[in-house]
């Protein structure tokens, strides 16, 4: 291997480095959604298989599926449902090369954010 001065190199940037930025904040909010959609879905799935089980099992998971802390699971879900598919129109839109200037991507990254709660409420209220 070569003989390389490692003590000179600059460090590699860290997050203490850099001011969080909206645009790294709704990009690291995408990928947190997107996991977390997992959550509510094998909970969905938890419960369609305990109502195929039989009454006994149906009865305990629906108890905690309509508990406060099922409500609050669904009502997480339903939030990053509409944060990520509103985050995957931004990306659909920056795959056709438009929307990269600073004032349009932070538009943007308002536009998901304020649109997900939106959408979220009108969903609540229309069901």
């Amino acid at each position: 291997m070569a003989d390389v001065n490692r003590g000179n190199r600059p460090l590699s940037p860290h997050l203490q480095v850099y001011r969080p930025q909206l645009n790294m904040i709704t990009s690291i909010l995408t990928r947190i959604t997107g996991i977390s959609l997992l959550v509510g879905a094998f909970l969905i799935v938890w419960w369609f298989i305990a109502a195929a089980s039989g009454p006994e099992y149906y009865a305990y998971a629906n108890a905690i599926i309509t508990s406060w802390f099922g409500d609050l699971v669904m009502l997480g879900s339903l939030w990053a449902l509409w944060y990520h598919a509103l985050a995957g129109v931004r990306h659909l839109v920056w795959d056709t090369g438009r929307g990269f200037d600073l004032d349009t991507v932070a538009k943007m990254s308002w536009g998901v954010i304020v649109g997900s709660f939106a959408l979220t409420v009108f969903t609540i209220i229309v069901i």
